[in-house]
């Protein structure tokens, strides 16, 4: 378990690029038959990596951490599969989950395990978890049950299609809001104008991108803007008070969650290009 603390705007523009990486940057997420865990105390949100091989991997609790008997006690639980087929199992009910496939699993989910179908092409389940107060039914989300919304233009280089898998159009949830964005071939804009979320945290997880390839994304005050240079499945937690844009060398895909006040996905403060510095 790797824990991570809240930070003031006022302590985040004076960092080097060094902490800005080591505050906020997450990497090496999937570990080769481990799950991989970072507790944010951002929102308490929880991000995990879990690559299982020929043996299942089960999401337990740190009582010591948590002060719960089982993980999802007072939490739940977001998964998007970024890798070859796999399963989870939440207490006994099998789900079988292909590259891009999503699951909520509710409050109150007492035993969860993950495997792959094949060791030579593992699952690669990226997670979110939020603190909850009520059960929902946990539930599959295939993409092609996704919400859809198609933005952005090939002259701003921002043509993107947005697929949510855990919204309140798709399937009811505490506060966790999940799912991912693809841009089209030739455009490297993720977000742009930029905007907060005074009322919401996110993490920004950035896969299919070329090991020769990077995502530059911006993150600080509209007015002291910084970046960090993300890699191929790396993630970048992202406080309220922070843009969270980003351009890359090519095209990709990342997945985006948000966990706050409320799930209204498009309640956000836009920061004009007058607005930033």
């Amino acid at each position: 378990m790797e824990i991570r603390h809240p930070m003031h705007p006022g302590h985040g523009k004076v960092l080097d690029t060094e902490g800005l990486r080591r505050e906020f940057l997450i990497q090496n997420l999937f570990v080769p038959g481990s799950l991989k865990m970072v507790y944010s105390h951002i929102d308490r949100i929880v991000i995990c990596g879990i690559m299982p091989l020929s043996e299942p991997l089960e999401l337990k609790t740190d009582r010591e951490v948590f002060g719960v008997d089982y993980f999802l006690e007072r939490r739940e639980l977001g998964v998007i599969n970024v890798g070859g087929p796999g399963m989870i199992r939440i207490d006994g009910t099998d789900y079988s989950l292909d590259c891009k496939d999503g699951l909520y699993a509710g409050m109150g989910s007492r035993e969860l395990s993950f495997s792959s179908q094949d060791s030579a092409d593992p699952a690669k389940f990226y997670c979110l978890s939020g603190t909850a107060h009520k059960r929902y039914d946990t539930q599959a989300v295939p993409r092609g049950k996704a919400r859809e919304l198609h933005l952005g233009s090939d002259e701003n280089c921002n043509r993107r299609v947005i697929r949510q898998l855990i919204h309140p159009a798709v399937l009811p949830s505490c506060q966790l809001v999940m799912g991912y964005t693809e841009l089209a071939k030739g455009n490297v804009w993720n977000t742009m104008p930029a905007h907060t979320h005074e009322r919401r945290m996110e993490v920004y997880f950035y896969f299919e991108l070329d090991p020769d390839q990077a995502v530059f994304h911006l993150m600080g005050e509209p007015r002291e803007t910084r970046h960090i240079l993300v890699r191929n499945e790396e993630a970048v937690i992202s406080p309220s008070w922070s843009i969270h844009s980003g351009v890359g060398t090519g095209n990709y895909t990342f997945i985006w969650g948000m966990v706050g006040e409320n799930q209204t996905f498009d309640d956000m403060d836009g920061a004009s290009m007058d607005d930033m510095a």
